[in-house]
C-alpha cells in the first residue's frame, strides 16, 4: 500500500492511494482540485494514467478539493464517492457521473482498498475525512478540519501512516495580509489546524504503529515547511517515524505505508 500527492494547498488538492493484492492493482484518488489537464499531467509524473483509477473520493465541496473532480470523472468514466451534504452543494456539476454516497462510520470498498469515512468540524455541508486500509496497513488522512474531536482522534488511532493538516503558524497568520474576518475563519473551530493544533492532536494519538507522517495543506501566506516539520517532530515519541511535508506545486512522490 502506498500514497502520493498531486499537490496540497489552497490552490488544489489530490491524493493517490494504491494497493496491490498480487492479482489486481487498485488506485483511488482522494479529492481532485485541479483541472483535467493539470490532473493528468501530475498523475503522469507519478506513473499513473486516468484509466488506472478505480474511484474518486471527495472530502467536501470546496473548490480546491472538488474543482476538477466531476469533469475528470465524466471524461474518464470514473465513479465518485461523496457525502449527501457534499452532493447538495455540487449537484449541478454531477450530470452523467456515476455517484456513490458515503457517510460517517460506514466503510466502503474500492477494490483492494477499504475507506472508512468520519465526520470532522469544517465550514462545509457534510465534510468527511478518511482512513484507508488494504487489510493490513492503515493510512489516515486529515485535512481541512478546524479542531480535533474525540471522534476523529479515535478514528486515527493505530495508523501506520498519517497525512495531517498543518495549515498555518499562528504568529504568521496574525501578521498576514488576510482580512481580520478571514483570519478568524481560518483559526476558528470550523477552519483549519495550525501547526500547534496538529502537534497537539498527533501527540495524543497511539503512535505504536506509526511509521510515516506527512504535514499537508500548508498556507503559502502564513506557514513555512520548516515550522510545520518542527511542530510535527516535537509531537512524535520516536525518531524512527519519518516526517515529510506536502507542497502545493509538487505534492510528494510515492510513500510506502
Amino acid at each position: 500500500m502506498k500514497f502520493a500527492s498531486l499537490g496540497s494547498g489552497s490552490k488544489g488538492n489530490a491524493l493517490l492511494i494504491s494497493a496491490s493484492s498480487g492479482t489486481t492493482d487498485t488506485v483511488a484518488m482522494l479529492d481532485c482540485g485541479f483541472g483535467i489537464r493539470e490532473t493528468e499531467r501530475r498523475m503522469s509524473r507519478l506513473g499513473v494514467q486516468p484509466s488506472d483509477l478505480s474511484a474518486i473520493v471527495v472530502t467536501h465541496e470546496h473548490k480546491d478539493h472538488v474543482g476538477g473532480a466531476f469533469k475528470f470523472a465524466r471524461r474518464h468514466c470514473v465513479p465518485v464517492w461523496l457525502s449527501h451534504g457534499t452532493y447538495q452543494a455540487v449537484a449541478d456539476d454531477t450530470q452523467n457521473v456515476e455517484l456513490n454516497f458515503c457517510q460517517d462510520g460506514n466503510p466502503f470498498s474500492v477494490q483492494d482498498l477499504l475507506f472508512t469515512p468520519f465526520t470532522v468540524p469544517h465550514d462545509a455541508r457534510e465534510p468527511l475525512q478518511f482512513h484507508i486500509t488494504d487489510g493490513g496497513l492503515k493510512l489516515g488522512v486529515l485535512t481541512d478540519v478546524g479542531q480535533a474531536t474525540p471522534h476523529l482522534t479515535h478514528e486515527l488511532t493505530l495508523c501506520d501512516a498519517l497525512m495531517i493538516e498543518c495549515n498555518h503558524d499562528l504568529d504568521m497568520l496574525a501578521r498576514s495580509r488576510y482580512h481580520y474576518s478571514l483570519k478568524e475563519r481560518i483559526r476558528g473551530a470550523l477552519g483549519h489546524l495550525s501547526n500547534a493544533d496538529a502537534s497537539s492532536l498527533l501527540s495524543g494519538l497511539d503512535q505504536s504503529r506509526l511509521r510515516k507522517v506527512v504535514g499537508a495543506h500548508l498556507s503559502q501566506e502564513s506557514n513555512k515547511p520548516e515550522l510545520a516539520l518542527k511542530a510535527l517532530r516535537a509531537a512524535l515519541g520516536s525518531e524512527r517515524i519519518e516526517v515529510t511535508i506536502a507542497c502545493q506545486e509538487e505534492g510528494f512522490e510515492w510513500i510506502d505505508v
